[in-house]
Parts: structure tokens; C-alpha cells; sequence
């Protein structure tokens, strides 16, 4: 095809790196495509609305489109159009009356009044049957999101980072938007927004609770889709990229301008405002000594399936950037659930990925990453997952990266999806066996005690492998995908009724327990019930062997009326119920993660042996009730569930070494006596009534708690009552 425009104006220019930079007083730009024929820069007026020139970029070489434009600088708003073969039974997919958004960009513009799925985003004419197969004729760039080329910014890996020890680090998932709404003592201003984030109403909570490391959902541009947006919704949740390298302008803050022309200018810098105030959240989170996750989502874009919009990646080469399906490309291999995969085994489109990471640690300031629906990033062109593919290599080599903290979603819908353990190295991973595994313990739903002991321990059977540690595995009772800790406690079934999806959408199944009514209750006896169980779930979450991640919202008792897919509901479904928050659940985390924080055994990084050994690790032994071992039969007897471990810090005593801990958990639904090791204990927690107000050791009669050998041997005089559906915390007091 022709191009329709001369190409005088664009000195040749330079390959790397992708996207549009700032050199010599102008602008490089640098395409990937391997198939195109030409590309063509399109630049802009200042309100993006009106196409004033096309350039043809030199190349290709090696599969890069390039050229330098003098006198350019920052606020240069551009797309591209992609000339090359349109055989869609082939997978190429090429139509030049589209504008196409760069990759790369920093910063996004969207049309007057924003984005929306018109039809003449399409590369293909809708509605006719075989309608992919044709070439739609209609220009797109009145409807397109377009680049904007941004500043050049100074780096932030280099200052304040908090670096906390692996071994230290708390998990608490955020979104940004649900944390901030009705946070008591933000300004209205700052609602819903990243500077929100860092106020300091939201510090102080965040180190009054204890947690180390925020993990926020998606921060990346995103598109809500059309489905969605045909059903009155929006996707609040964010995991439908556009924009892997730019920050989302809906977490900026506001400020329209008095006439409509100064608004379309203020509507066009919230991009470069997000980026602003995404560094200056990151700046102040690490100042209060806080670690930054970003949830980044590589396994799909915002294009979706074959039949999708043409906005970016398709038009630019289709069959390079998606995995398509063998035997047939016309269609994309969907190993997301969203309709296309992002072709991570490609060189160009790895080299995408690492760029865009390198981008949030060096210029955001970010210090690591969760992976949504990670192991699509590591399936080779055959479809099957490696753990040593390019892209973990890549990771692993790169001297930016290999110091980022790297969280796995180890699953996605591909062939052998679900991969929990499968990754390499210091790689962590969501555990979602804990989470489930756990719930149904303290539920009463069939679990095992050794089914419940191994996941407390770290999971040995999913991570114990090469020289993997038990801090890969990421545990976690709730995340933003399920019930939240209230919920599970309340409801025996969903009800996502208000996503407008019928109730068929979030999971169905989910490990949860109403004990006894469905949703609130007035009953004093039930809500006893669930307060302990939440209890005993969180505790149980901190205090076990591993990493832990709590959603927020769970320390404040915060309820989505049982729906456990919100991913649509930007209201008070989602947005954390400040002025109805629960103190006490907040108390009662703020001192268990304490509790974690003070003693060493409950941050140990190396599997614990079963019996002492002559390195002098620390030892972990269990116990039933009556003080015995357990035998093969009470492992597996599902009736007889309680049972109690002892943490001891190993035969190398000096003044560090650690006081060994006591830990009895009765499920049931009956309080249950466990007697105690020999020696002086003193109580640190007990899940069904709080902190006790006496710290100093006490015995359920009043006096110290003691355990010392009867005139028997074999037996202990001691014992302790443990109440129901709970656990107790015994430290030693034994000089």
C-alpha cells in the first residue's frame, strides 16, 4: 500500500530504545515490527485533535522502524500507522486507516470526553459474517488514544529504599482508589488518588499496623472493557492494560480547567500528573519506610481476542506481539481468560517486558513486582511452562531487576496452568493451597492435621526443592479476588448479583462458612462464632512459616455483602468502611503482627528440622493434645483435629538465642485441655478473648503456668484449657 504522505522532516534514527525519547534537542522514536512494511509517525496539534503531518520511519533493521525528529521536545502528541500484509488467516493483520498508540508510552491522551469502543476502531468491517477476514476503510484517529511524549525524569532506584530483609516482609494488598475514599482525615481532594496513598492519615495506619510492603493493584493505564462498559460498569480492579509503561490519570487529582479549552489541556497533562504524583507516593511511602509492589499484568492487553478493537499492538504486527494458535492464526491463543497472550517468548516482545519493569524501578521508583497470571510469561512457543525460560533468565541477568522483588500468580489458563512451587529461584508465589487449606481448618470442613501442619511450616511440598526457602511461598487467607475475612465468616455462597452478570461470575464454591444465618446476624452466639474464627484465621496467617500477605480491609472488619468478584464496583462495596471499622480486629492484628515482629522463630527463613541436629537450627515438633506425638492415624483422622507445636531455637544458646514457643490450635467446636512441655510459659496470645489484661504469666487458676514432671515421669500435671475455634501463643520463661 502506498503511503500518503511525503516522508521528508525525519533524519534517520536510532534502534534503541523502543518508544519515544529525548536526544540532541529533538525526538527518537523506535518501532518494533517484524512483519510491517513501513511505519508511519502521525503527529498532532497540542489538544491531540487534529492529525498535522506523517512521517515515514527509516528501516526496517532487525525489525526496527526508527527516526529522529529535530526540534521536537517534551508535550509532542503522536501515534502510528503500520502498513504491511492483511491475511488474518495468516495472523497479519495490517490496516493503515487505523491509529495506533506506541507501546512504550509514557504518557497517554485520550479523545474529548474519553475513551470510548467505537466501531471505527476496528480493523475490520463489524457485524457481516467471516467480518475479521475483510479491512474496514474508516480513519480511527478521532477515536484513538494517542502518545505523548514526556519529560525526561531523574531516576529514583537510587534514593530513599527501604530494602526491608526478606524474612521481615508483611504483604498488605492495596488498591488504591478502595483504600483511600473514606480514609478519616484525608482532604476530599485526595480521595481515590495516589497522593491519597501517601498522606499521612494512610502512613500512620500502615506503620501502626505493622505491615512492611504495599502491594498495589494494577497502577498501569487501562481500558474498561467494552462488555463492561455495555452493562453501565467499569473495570475498577485495572487488569486490562493499555499502557504498561503509564501511570492510570484516574488515580491522579483532579483540576479542570474554568473554560472547556483550558479543561481539553488539563485533560490532556493528568497523564503527565499521574506519573507526578505516582514518584511522589512512592518518595513518601519509602520516607516512612514502606516497600512498593505493583501488580503489572503481562499476560493479556486491553485488545482483546482476534475479534477485538485494533488500538496499539495488533495493528502494529499481530503475529509477533500475541501467541496465536497453531494450526490456525487466525486466532489468538487465550491463555488469560481475556481473549489474547502477550507473545513473551519472542525476543522483541521480552525485550518489551524487561523495559517496561527497568521503567517502574528506575523512574517510578517501584521495588518489585506480582505478576498476574505469571506462568504466561514463561511458556515457550510450544506452550508449555518452563521455569528456565528466557524471560526468567533475562530476570535473573538483568542488573536493574535482579534485585526487584518478584511475586508470582502461579497460575493462568494454559496447558498444566495451575504451577504453585513450579517457579525458580527466589522467585515468591501466591499460595492459594494455604489459603484454602487454612479456611477449611478453622471451618471444619475436612482438612487433616497434616494437611494443616504442612502448610503452617511453609508448604514443603510445593517449595521444598533445590534451594528454594519457605519465604516463596505467599500466604494469604484473602486477596481482592474472594471473600474478605468478614465475608467468608458469613456467607455460605456468593452474591455478586449487582455486577450484572447473573451471579455466574467470581468463584463459585469458595471456602466459606455463614454458621448459621447468611450475611449479618443479630445473634449473639453466631457473631461470637465468626469473631473467633477471624481471629484465628489472621493469627494463623501471621504466624505461619513463610510470607504473609493480608488484604486490606480485613483489620477493619470491612464487608462486600458476600461479593467475591468487586472487580466492577467502584462504591461502597469496595471502598473500605472507615467509619464503620472494627478497633478491636485492628487491635488484635496490630498486636499479632507485633507479636511476629519480636520474636525470630516466627520469621525463620530455613525449613526447621523435626528433631534436634548437630547444626543447632531450631526445631519444630508436634504434639497432640494429651502432650504425645501424633501417630500416622491422628495425622490423617479427620474427626480429631487440635494440636499443638513447640519451636525450639536449637542447642546453641547464648544470650540472642530466642525463647522457644508453644502454639496449641483447637478448630473445634469445643474447648479442648492440651497439657504442657515441662517449664514456665507465659501466655502472648489467645485469639478468643484478646491480649490478656495481665501480661505477666498466669495459669487458668490464677498462677503462673508451670508444667513440671509428675512422680510418674511419662505424665505432666499441667494443662490448658483452649477455647474453641482458637489458638493460644506459650513463650517460654525458663532462664
Amino acid at each position: 500500500m502506498r503511503l500518503s504522505h511525503p516522508t521528508t522532516g525525519l533524519a534517520p534514527g536510532r534502534d534503541a530504545p523502543l518508544g519515544a525519547s529525548l536526544r540532541d534537542g529533538g525526538v527518537n522514536v523506535a518501532v518494533f515490527s517484524e512483519h510491517a512494511e513501513a511505519i508511519e509517525l502521525c503527529l498532532f496539534d497540542a489538544d491531540g485533535l487534529k492529525e498535522t503531518a506523517r512521517l515515514r520511519l527509516h528501516g526496517p533493521r532487525d525489525g526496527i522502524f526508527s527516526g529522529f525528529l529535530p526540534g521536537a521536545g517534551p508535550g509532542l502528541i503522536y501515534g502510528l500507522r503500520a502498513h504491511g500484509p492483511h491475511q488474518p488467516a495468516q495472523g497479519h493483520r495490517f490496516n493503515p486507516r487505523k491509529l495506533l498508540l506506541d507501546p512504550t508510552a509514557r504518557e497517554i491522551v485520550a479523545p474529548p470526553g474519553g475513551f470510548v469502543w467505537h466501531d471505527a476502531l476496528l480493523g475490520y468491517p463489524a457485524g457481516r459474517p467471516e467480518a475479521d477476514l475483510g479491512m474496514d476503510p474508516r480513519d480511527s484517529a478521532a477515536w484513538a488514544l494517542k502518545a505523548r511524549v514526556a519529560p525526561a525524569l531523574p531516576l529514583l532506584a537510587a534514593q530513599a529504599d527501604p530494602r526491608i530483609d526478606d524474612a521481615e516482609v508483611v504483604l498488605y494488598e492495596v488498591h488504591v482508589r478502595d483504600f483511600t475514599m473514606r480514609l478519616p482525615g484525608l482532604p476530599p481532594a485526595l480521595r481515590g488518588t495516589f497522593l491519597g496513598l501517601a498522606h499521612p492519615a494512610a502512613l500512620a495506619h500502615f506503620r501502626a499496623l505493622g505491615v512492611t510492603t504495599l502491594s498495589l493493584l494494577p497502577v498501569q493505564h487501562h481500558l474498561d472493557e467494552p462488555g463492561l462498559v455495555a452493562r453501565g460498569r467499569i473495570n475498577h480492579w485495572g487488569y486490562n492494560t493499555i499502557g504498561f509503561f503509564a501511570a492510570d490519570p484516574r488515580f491522579a487529582t483532579a483540576g479542570p480547567g474554568p473554560t472547556e479549552a483550558a479543561g481539553r489541556a488539563e485533560e490532556v497533562r493528568r497523564s503527565a500528573r499521574a506519573t507526578t504524583e505516582f514518584r511522589a507516593m512512592v518518595q513518601a511511602l519509602h520516607e516512612a519506610g514502606l516497600e512498593v509492589v505493583v501488580d503489572i499484568v503481562f499476560n493479556h492487553t486491553a485488545e482483546g481476542s482476534e475479534l477485538g478493537h485494533t488500538l496499539s499492538w495488533r495493528g502494529l504486527d499481530h503475529a509477533a506481539w500475541y501467541r496465536l494458535k497453531p494450526g490456525d492464526r487466525r486466532r489468538c491463543e487465550d491463555f488469560s481468560g481475556c481473549g489474547n497472550t502477550l507473545n513473551a517468548a519472542h525476543p522483541r516482545v521480552l525485550q518489551f517486558v524487561l523495559d517496561a519493569l527497568r521503567h517502574w524501578v528506575q523512574v517510578m521508583g517501584v521495588d518489585g513486582f506480582r505478576f498476574d497470571l505469571a506462568p504466561a510469561l514463561g511458556r515457550a512457543a510450544s506452550g508449555r511452562f518452563k521455569p528456565h525460560a528466557p524471560f526468567f533468565a533475562a530476570l535473573l541477568q538483568d542488573p536493574v531487576l535482579a534485585r526487584a522483588r518478584l511475586i508470582a500468580e502461579p497460575w493462568d489458563l494454559g496447558p498444566d496452568g495451575h504451577r504453585t512451587g513450579g517457579f525458580p529461584g527466589r522467585w515468591l508465589e501466591w499460595n492459594d493451597r494455604f489459603r484454602d487449606d487454612i479456611r477449611r481448618w478453622w471451618l471444619g470442613q475436612g482438612i487433616d492435621r497434616a494437611t494443616f501442619a504442612r502448610r503452617f511450616c511453609g508448604s514443603a511440598d510445593l517449595f521444598h526443592r533445590g534451594r528454594r526457602t519457605p519465604l516463596c511461598s505467599v500466604n494469604f487467607i484473602t486477596a481482592h479476588d474472594g471473600f474478605t475475612l468478614v465475608d467468608l465468616s458469613s456467607h455460605d455462597r456468593k452474591h455478586n448479583e449487582a455486577n450484572g452478570e447473573d451471579n455466574r461470575d467470581g468463584r463459585d464454591g469458595e471456602p466459606s462458612a455463614a454458621f448459621g444465618a447468611e450475611g449479618p446476624s443479630e445473634d449473639p452466639a453466631i457473631a461470637a462464632t465468626r469473631s473467633r474464627v477471624r481471629r484465628a484465621l489472621l493469627a494463623t496467617l501471621l504466624l505461619a512459616q513463610g510470607t504473609p500477605m493480608m488484604a486490606s480491609g480485613d483489620e477493619t472488619g470491612h464487608s462486600r455483602g458476600g461479593n467475591n468478584n468487586a472487580y466492577c464496583q467502584d462504591n461502597a462495596t469496595g471502598w473500605i468502611d472507615w467509619p464503620g471499622a472494627d478497633a478491636s480486629m485492628t487491635a488484635f492484628a496490630t498486636r499479632v503482627l507485633a507479636l511476629r515482629r519480636s520474636h525470630p522463630l516466627l520469621r525463620h527463613d530455613r525449613w526447621f528440622h523435626p528433631r534436634p541436629g548437630r547444626h543447632g537450627e531450631p526445631v519444630l515438633t508436634w504434639h497432640r493434645p494429651d502432650g504425645q506425638a501424633p501417630t500416622v492415624e491422628d495425622w490423617h483422622d479427620g474427626a480429631d483435629q487440635a494440636l499443638a507445636c513447640r519451636i525450639d531455637p536449637g542447642p546453641r544458646a547464648d544470650e540472642a538465642t530466642p525463647a522457644c514457643l508453644w502454639i496449641a490450635f483447637n478448630p473445634g467446636s469445643e474447648p479442648v485441655r492440651f497439657t504442657l512441655p515441662p517449664g514456665r510459659w507465659a501466655l502472648r496470645l489467645d485469639t478468643a478473648e484478646g491480649d490478656p489484661a495481665d501480661p505477666r504469666p498466669r495459669h487458668p487458676d490464677g498462677d503462673a503456668l508451670e508444667a513440671t514432671p509428675s512422680p510418674r515421669g511419662a505424665e505432666w500435671d499441667a494443662w490448658l484449657d483452649v477455647s474453641a475455634r482458637s489458638l493460644f501463643v506459650l513463650e517460654s520463661t525458663t532462664p
